[in-house]
């Protein structure tokens, strides 16, 4: 029983400590991204750029698939049990709740997370390993300025780009299976959709796409810098940041549903 609790103890204790550590690495991140640099506030350009391309633009196929599918699914199961109520009407205020509200920004941010958060944690950790962040040091450039900055700000508007993006595309995909089965035409379901929107959807959708973006971006960016000295480390430390991703962006939508609905 005592060698449990010490084991338990242990977990523990390197929980709280890697809690400590990444709010650490967060108030750094704040610190660099507000304070002024002797040259100005210029951050690297071409990495931005090049995060913005990779995680947004690349990402678009894959995004409008998966979106096209949600929004037929969401709406053949919808008319599953909606008629036995006489619920047709509902049917674009399912699409709004479930896919604007919810499932929209958690599935862009799973996809996000798999393409371009491993990626960053990859990249960085193989950076630590081949020294190249200490040679960026010591040639007086900030690692967190060159490295960290532009790729929070590229996936953070990259994502709630992807966001918009994937709701038309679900919007669609409902479209299509409603002219399918119910045989509509686009105006009516068009406006029996935008009856069912209210301002607070929309904005909790891009609330949680903003707030995503930063906390898997800062998440994987925070694993990557944590390799040390061996490369078998970069694989550990990328399934880490997909775990630690993924258990941010659930209490991330968790607090925000609650926030809205009490």
């Amino acid at each position: 029983m005592a060698g449990y609790f010490e084991s338990f103890g242990g977990w523990f204790l390197s929980k709280v400590q890697s809690i400590i550590d990444f709010c650490a690495y967060t108030y750094l991140i704040i610190k660099t991204g507000i304070g002024k640099k002797p040259g100005g506030y210029r951050i690297n350009l071409n990495v931005l750029f090049k995060q913005v391309l990779f995680t947004g633009v690349d990402a678009l196929p894959l995004i409008a698939i998966v979106a096209l599918a949600i929004g037929g699914i969401s709406i053949i199961q919808s008319l599953t049990f909606l008629p036995r109520f006489g619920g047709e009407s509902f049917i674009g205020n399912i699409l709004i709740t479930v896919i604007v509200r919810e499932l929209g920004p958690l599935l862009t941010g799973f996809i996000v997370i798999g393409r371009s958060g491993t990626a960053i944690t990859t990249e960085i950790g193989n950076m630590a390993v081949s020294h190249e962040i200490e040679a960026l040091e010591s040639m007086g450039i900030d690692p967190i300025r060159y490295i960290v900055l532009p790729r929070i700000f590229g996936m953070t508007a990259s994502l709630v780009s992807l966001n918009i993006y994937f709701d038309i595309f679900a919007i669609l995909g409902g479209f299509f299976v409603s002219k399918l089965v119910l045989v509509t035409s686009f105006i009516p379901f068009l406006q029996r959709l935008l009856e069912s929107v209210v301002l607070s959807d929309l904005t909790i959708s891009l609330l949680k796409g903003f707030i995503f973006g930063i906390l898997i971006s800062l998440t994987s960016s925070y694993r990557g810098f944590s390799v040390k000295t061996s490369s078998t480390e970069v694989p550990q430390m990328t399934t880490k940041g997909v775990v630690n991703a993924i258990t941010a962006l659930f209490l991330a939508d968790g607090l925000i549903t609650f926030i809205y609905y009490f």
